[in-house]
């Protein structure tokens, strides 16, 4: 039905006929002549009506906006002063020979002509329409092209693309699984898969030595501008290749990415341990566009009279540490600190003092601030120096646990970073290493990542002698502080792998039940193997400037995992439930 797109049409095609496909993006009527900006997934191109055809230009009278129809014509120039630069197609135009309209379209409920903000609700019930807005198919074509590029690479680099089960087993995360009854085993469930972890790794024992696969994963969770409850992976894993080594070639498919799709060079990928990122920016995917750093100063506050300061600084689990912000002094008033008090207590601070530096030549005569009071001169200068204080700067303490503090600093951190506009504009990659191996939560140990992670140079009998120390064999990609993927090396012998179970307290009979074909098969020869998962909706939005993965994805749900669309989740047919050997609970809609 077509010969081009709309948007391929230049002036290599002046004076050809082509016949376009697409929809009416705008009408209008000028002095007797009807213009068409005529849209499809490759552009916009301006289409002339000329009143001497008729019956075609009855036709034109007929369009409205969005109908769909086929034109025909004859590409030609515009006149100079009639060029638009603003659009690619801008120094030709279509003087249309035919037209038929394929069909009608009712006014449009969402606005789709980029100037007006249309609820979110409203764009994902009419996701259809919200698509044909050249924003959202640009990014959804852009999506595609990553997609692909990742696709050449792994196949130029002998990795093989196999797709592994949708209905699986629960995990140990299993309260955030995604259920599916059984029919035919009734009061059994499947589980959608959360990661294919676990059947990546019976890939590496099977000998097929590099695997990849773009899948879909499902988690039952809370849901933010970066999750969704289904998302998409680009799954890595690999056989015989040391952290190092999957962390230079995943790099290197980052990077050309990159490259090739935006002309960015991403340069060099620094590395950071977890505990220096935590320390110097309070997060494990800092954002290395922003300047300011959070500053240890326990030792200095920790034999003063203030216990708002020397009680956490002689805690083991206490921090003290501060931010300076360069030349931040006149930029907050009384009220604009309140403001920030009121933030950090989001995040369990009970409070944020601060120093005002009016003149770091004055020494301590040349510093304001109420806790002022509470601190000899030296301590006060000495704190001044180990930021490496100037006049008219501002520092701002955390004074509490060291998870409250390192949180709070790190997300007003963040705060001043965008509100001062330090965060500069370009791309900041690092890899983030040595995580712990556990971390604790009330019920006991967790691991930090998943249960199949390998700890640093540490035997079995090692790890359990002291698992708060040990230190996992994992690494985490991170782009402006955003983490677009992380992996291990994973355990590949048995005994370390039940030593794990045994310190995260799970029985010999419950490690059987959910993990005895994983321990069974470590026991045949397993190879040593690592591997890696990119988030492909995070990357995506990253490399399109889109603030969430919502505006990345086709069809993707509200933040409570509702889609408008569809109207999804519905509630089942009762004869299918009771196949499945399942009865819903009902609420009695007359109790009070």
């Amino acid at each position: 039905m077509r010969s081009h797109y709309c948007g391929q049409i230049n002036e290599s095609l002046v004076g050809q006929e082509v016949k376009l496909c697409g929809w009416v993006n705008r009408r209008r009527d000028l002095g007797g002549l009807i213009f068409i900006d005529m849209r499809d997934r490759e552009g916009i191109l301006q289409v002339v009506i000329d009143p001497d055809f008729k019956a075609l230009f009855e036709t034109a009278n007929q369009l409205r906006h969005e109908y769909c129809i086929q034109l025909t014509g004859t590409v030609r120039a515009r006149p100079d002063s009639q060029i638009n630069k603003d659009m690619a197609t801008g120094a030709v135009e279509l003087l249309a020979s035919d037209l038929v309209i394929l069909n009608r379209s009712l006014p449009s409920p969402i606005s789709l002509d980029g100037h007006q903000k249309n609820a979110e609700e409203q764009r994902l019930k009419y996701r259809y329409l919200d698509l044909r807005r050249p924003e959202m198919s640009d990014r959804i074509k852009f999506r595609a092209k990553i997609t692909s590029a990742v696709r050449r690479f792994m196949d130029d680099n002998d990795f093989l693309d196999i797709e592994t089960p949708i209905l699986t087993k629960a995990t140990p995360e299993g309260a955030r699984d995604y259920l599916v009854p059984s029919r035919t085993h009734k009061g059994q469930f499947f589980a959608l898969p959360q990661s294919p972890q676990l059947f990546k790794q019976l890939l590496m024992m099977s000998g097929l030595d590099r695997y990849y696969q773009i899948v879909k994963c499902f988690r039952d969770e809370d849901l933010r501008a970066d999750r969704q409850p289904e998302f998409t992976q680009i799954d890595i894993e690999t056989s015989f290749m040391s952290a190092d080594e999957v962390m230079a070639i995943t790099e290197k498919m980052i990077a050309g990415i990159f490259k090739d799709l935006l002309d960015v060079d991403l340069g060099e990928f620094p590395r950071m341990t977890y505990l220096e990122a935590m320390t110097r920016f309070g997060s494990d995917k800092p954002d290395l566009r922003n300047p300011l750093e959070m500053v240890d100063v326990a030792d200095l506050l920790k034999a003063v009279d203030f216990k708002v300061f020397s009680g956490p600084a002689n805690d083991e689990k206490g921090r003290v540490a501060v931010i300076n912000v360069p030349g931040g002094a006149d930029k907050f008033s009384r009220k604009g600190i309140d403001e920030l008090t009121k933030f950090v207590g989001i995040y369990g601070a009970k409070g944020l003092a601060y120093i005002k530096v009016n003149d770091i030549d004055a020494g301590f005569d040349g510093l304001q601030s109420p806790i002022l009071k509470f601190l000899p001169e030296d301590v006060a200068l000495s704190i001044t120096t180990r930021v490496n204080a100037k006049s008219g700067d501002i520092i701002f303490f955390g004074s509490d646990s060291y998870n409250v503090v390192t949180e709070a600093l790190g997300a007003l951190r963040l705060k001043l970073g965008e509100d001062l506009g330090l965060t500069v504009d370009e791309w900041k990659p690092l890899w983030v290493v040595d995580f712990p191996m556990f971390e604790e939560i009330a019920s006991g140990l967790t691991p930090l990542h998943h249960p199949f992670t390998a700890p640093i140079g540490l035997t079995p009998e090692e790890l359990k002698a002291n698992p708060e120390k040990a230190l996992s064999n994992a690494y985490d990609m991170v782009l402006n502080g955003c983490e677009l993927g992380g992996g291990s090396v994973r355990i590949h012998e048995q005994d370390m792998q039940a030593a794990i179970f045994e310190i995260l307290g799970i029985e010999k009979e419950e490690a059987e039940e959910k993990f005895g074909f994983l321990l069974e098969a470590l026991q045949f020869g397993a190879p040593p193997h690592a591997g890696l998962a990119f988030g492909l909706d995070r990357l995506v939005m990253l490399m399109t400037g889109a603030s969430s993965i919502r505006d990345v994805m086709a069809f993707p749900k509200t933040l409570t995992a509702a889609c408008p669309l569809t109207d999804a989740p519905g509630f089942a047919n009762p004869a299918q439930l009771t196949e499945l050997g399942i009865q819903p609970i009902v609420e009695d809609e007359t109790a009070e």
